[in-house]
């Protein structure tokens, strides 16, 4: 069985330090708990996600929602096991609006992500993925510093400065958000491009 990442995998230069206490911005204020990445330690496939959600916030993993239930389908009509992934998210916390009773997602700002990106970086680094997937417009700035849209990007060939390539495709949450023929046209991309990045990660597509 493969070594799996620690739940604190950052080497910080204070004891301590980690995105478990992380006050590099305010969302942990609000938040329940910081959710680290998880997976096998050499994982040649990461999968990088937006934040954590309202599950995600409470149960203390990444991708056990509903759009990490669409996830889970889409990679196993992809054939991947996710046991076999890292999977992370590019903000560590849940940032949230209320509405009612319900705790509503809100899209992290440009300096949450930037703020955050240390963690990333240092899960990239800890890992050394062959291929990184990008899920939705978040986690592609992250990893790029670039504003793309997933339909050019999907377009270009781009790589990470650690030389994974990087592949970019839509959040299960937009399968989720989608309606009439765009539920079905969503998905199959995703599960086009999960297929692209296991044959990458198995060298067989350039």
């Amino acid at each position: 069985m493969a070594k799996a990442v620690k739940r604190d995998l950052i080497d910080a230069a204070s004891p301590g330090e980690g995105p478990k206490n992380c006050r590099r911005c305010d969302l942990w204020k609000r938040a329940t708990q910081a959710v680290p990445g998880e997976g096998p330690r050499h994982s040649t496939i990461m999968l990088v996600g937006e934040q954590p959600g309202d599950e995600e916030d409470r149960r203390g993993h990444p991708f056990v929602g509903p759009a990490g239930r669409v996830l889970d389908e889409c990679l196993a009509s992809a054939r991947l096991e996710r046991g076999q992934l890292f999977v992370t998210n590019a903000v560590k916390h849940f940032k949230w609006e209320p509405r009612g009773k319900r705790r509503l997602h809100k899209k992290p700002t440009v300096g949450e992500i930037h703020a955050c990106n240390l963690w990333l970086e240092q899960e990239i680094a800890a890992v050394k993925p062959m291929v990184i997937v990008a899920l939705g417009a978040t986690a592609l700035r992250a990893l790029t510093g670039a504003n793309l849209s997933i339909d050019g990007a999907r377009q270009r060939e781009l790589w990470h400065p650690g030389g994974a390539r990087i592949l970019s495709t839509y959040h299960p949450s937009a399968v989720l958000r989608a309606e009439g023929d765009r539920i079905l046209e969503l998905r199959e991309h995703l599960e086009h491009d999960l297929r692209n990045a296991a044959k990458i990660a198995a060298g067989a597509l350039v």
